[in-house]
Parts: structure tokens; C-alpha cells; sequence
């Protein structure tokens, strides 16, 4: 199963393997004494008001070209895709290539 990832993904990024430092798995259990995660909480953070929508991390960054898009971001956790949406409409949009 591995292997056919691997083809996609270099179907849209050939020159990826010469790229790729690096490669780290984390568990749950690896998260919460790393990163301070209660019980490796995937949502990084609890999913209450105030843990949602403004009081996340914004895509953008004092950093230029650096954008984030975990869950840890606007408009929070979840399987909507919204912050790596929002950080990749900001790139497209901030892009001198599109």
C-alpha cells in the first residue's frame, strides 16, 4: 500500500526524494509529554468555545512565506480542512506565480 503513495506523490512532486530530510511518526503518547497535549489530544486543544474559531493560531505569520495549517490553527480542530484551506488560499493569494 506504501509503494502506490509513493508513486502519487512523485507523480506531482518528482524531485521529492531529494528533498525529504527527515520523517517522524508521533502517537498520542509521544505527543502529550512532547508537546503538552492532554492524552495526545489530536485537536490540539479541547473542541469548546474557547479553544475554537479566534482563539486558534492564525494562518499567517510574522514570518514571511511561512504559513501555518494545523489543527492547532483558525478555525480549529476537526476533519473539515479548513486551516490547511485558508493557509493555502493565502499562499495562492500572496503568490507572484498565480
Amino acid at each position: 500500500m506504501r509503494a502506490s503513495y509513493e508513486r502519487m506523490i512523485r507523480k506531482y512532486a518528482p524531485n521529492i526524494d531529494g528533498r525529504i530530510v527527515n520523517v517522524q511518526g508521533l502517537f498520542p503518547v509521544d505527543l502529550e509529554p512532547r508537546f503538552g497535549l492532554t492524552d495526545g489530544n489530536i485537536f490540539h486543544g479541547d473542541m469548546t468555545p474557547d479553544q475554537l474559531f479566534f482563539s486558534r493560531f492564525s494562518y499567517k505569520t510574522p514570518i514571511s512565506g511561512l504559513y501555518l495549517c494545523g489543527l492547532g490553527t483558525h478555525p480549529g480542530g476537526g476533519v473539515s480542512g479548513l486551516p490547511g484551506f485558508n493557509a493555502a488560499r493565502e499562499i495562492l493569494k500572496n503568490s507572484r506565480m498565480f
